[in-house]
């Protein structure tokens, strides 16, 4: 029996032979637009969107249903959009990811977060990944030679899952040293990596915003698993890092438990810019309680922050 070459370091193919099989990133869509929400409204961005999430958001746009929990003991664990699609075989027959319908009620994402709809999303390396981001960008770079730069946005889904674990790889890659801003808009329940804490808080390149989006009730979430102070706290502490809070919202009920919820973060030490938006994935939903929400931040000092994109695009894939 022949056997397998051994080879030690510092042999010429030692690292071809040893070398790990590539750790692939699972994501739903990478585009290039305008960020619509928060604090760069309107910059230039290159969104990645991951696939998975802890959450469901199954009630967003819905009025007096049970909360997530009580939806699972009774057998529930779709959207019932969702379930629809998928009762009627659209995640089998639809051929492109751009092709799903949009749905207007749950999580407008669904796709990168129920596994039904896992084909249509792409498994590729940090290489790949690079590449795919840059050739959306005007000119193949973060920098652009009129000094302006792309900002990079990681979204989901849930960007800090398991994925995470990647992301040192990923802003490490020599194509993305002219990166200067990533955002993570995040639910705020998953906590970091070692591995990216220590590379950001030692990063003099990179600044980073943690769009933290808290899950409301109306979500359909319980406040015991979408509430975590410590979570936001452990965000903030990352070096030439800021993070503001965002919440969706509908009624009156919503913003006393913006209210609470806030109380709740200040507690845990995390002093921050808290942004309303109105909750409405079509223009005729969104114009409905828009002038509430704006209202509301002016009584309590918030600040309002509009969906630009459903404003410029529509609720549309991509955008």
């Amino acid at each position: 029996m022949i056997e397998a070459p051994v080879f030690e370091k510092g042999y010429p193919d030692y690292e071809a032979v040893n070398r790990k099989p590539a750790m692939k990133l699972r994501y739903s869509e990478a585009f290039y637009s305008v960020q619509g929400e928060g604090k760069f409204v309107g910059v230039p961005s290159v969104f990645l969107r991951t696939f998975g999430c802890n959450f469901r958001c199954m009630n967003f746009g819905l009025k007096n249903e049970p909360m997530r929990d009580e939806k699972q003991k009774a057998g529930i664990i779709h959207n019932q959009e969702v379930q629809d699609l998928i009762n009627a075989g659209v995640h089998e027959t639809t051929k492109e990811f751009n092709d799903l319908p949009i749905i207007h009620t749950g999580c407008d994402t669904y796709a990168s977060i129920y596994p039904e709809f896992k084909k249509f999303n792409k498994q590729a390396t940090v290489d790949e990944v690079v590449e795919h981001l840059l050739s959306l960008t005007p000119e193949g770079k973060w920098t652009m030679d009129n000094g302006q730069d792309i900002h990079l946005i990681m979204t989901g889904g849930e960007p800090l899952l398991a994925w995470q674990r990647l992301y040192v790889e990923l802003f490490e890659h020599p194509r993305m040293q002219d990166l200067k801003n990533v955002t993570f808009e995040t639910n705020t329940t998953q906590h970091l990596h070692d591995g990216l804490r220590d590379y950001l808080n030692n990063s003099n390149r990179l600044t980073v915003t943690w769009s933290c989006s808290p899950k409301l009730s109306v979500s359909g979430e319980p406040w015991e698993t979408a509430i975590k102070p410590n979570i936001a706290s452990e965000y903030s502490s990352v070096n030439n890092s800021e993070l503001y809070l965002k919440f969706v919202v509908a009624t009156n009920d919503d913003f006393d438990e913006v209210t609470k919820a806030v109380d709740a973060y200040r507690s845990a030490g995390v002093e921050c810019p808290v942004y309303l938006m109105p909750m409405g994935g079509r223009s005729e939903e969104y114009s409905l309680n828009v002038k509430d929400v704006a209202e509301a931040c002016m009584e309590r000092g918030w600040r309002f922050t509009p969906r630009l994109h459903i404003s410029l695009f529509g609720n549309a894939w991509g955008t």
